[in-house]
């Protein structure tokens, strides 16, 4: 019967040593793998995006979920994403591949889409994406951008250049942010703030669109 106990008392140890190396590593695992994915997807092509372009994309809101682990290995797994183009941030170090919708795997990935037809350059171009504990990844850099930064986007044919003009803390349930502006190029960025209670929005407002080269799409680089 004492045998019998250690072994019992071992195996549940052992399952206490596992659990507990399981929620350390969790969220750096997690992290690692987002970084990466968002990194591999930078490397799209024109071609590619063309044909993501005729995708049809995920547009229900009532669907997002904050995301884990198990939401990013499947993203990892399936590695299906959409990509329809790049987003970059320079001065806060946020370079992003645009995926097209809000599915799981497009907000693992980068930025998703908030609208199916939604043009850049046209119109109030609309993106979330997930604030990470890991200030660096996905969108959390917004929460450190200031007015008068540049946000860029482009479709590998042409980079288009907004300047930030506003920001705020918003309620959820702000989705008038999305709507289009009549006679005004813009783009609204939206994530968490307030551990997901509220809603960070940045709003730029074109101000220059030039052709895709090597020169006007360094920024794109990290």
């Amino acid at each position: 019967m004492k045998k019998a106990g250690r072994l019992v008392l071992r195996i549940f140890l052992g399952l206490v040593f596992a659990i507990g190396l399981v929620l350390i590593f969790n969220e750096p695992i997690k992290n690692w793998l987002v970084s990466t994915m968002s990194e591999r997807q930078m490397n799209v092509s024109r071609q590619q995006i063309q044909q993501n372009e005729l995708a049809k994309g995920e547009f229900d809101f009532s669907k997002v979920k904050s995301i884990n682990t198990q939401q990013v290995v499947q993203a990892a797994v399936k590695s299906d994403a959409s990509v329809i183009g790049k987003l970059a941030i320079p001065a806060v170090g946020m370079h992003l591949p645009i995926v097209k919708g809000l599915s799981d795997t497009a907000l693992s990935t980068g930025g998703g889409t908030m609208k199916p037809d939604q043009v850049m350059g046209q119109g109030n171009y609309a993106l979330a994406g997930h604030y990470m504990t890991n200030k660096g990844i996905l969108f959390s850099p917004l929460e450190s951008t200031q007015l008068g930064q540049r946000i860029y986007l482009t479709d590998l044919e042409h980079v288009y250049t907004y300047e930030i003009t506003w920001k705020k803390i918003v309620d959820p349930t702000a989705v008038y942010l999305i709507n289009d502006v009549a006679g005004t190029a813009m783009v609204t960025l939206i994530t968490c703030a307030d551990g997901g209670v509220n809603r960070w929005a940045v709003r730029g407002h074109l101000i220059n669109t030039t052709v895709a080269n090597k020169q006007t799409l360094a920024v794109f680089a990290p």
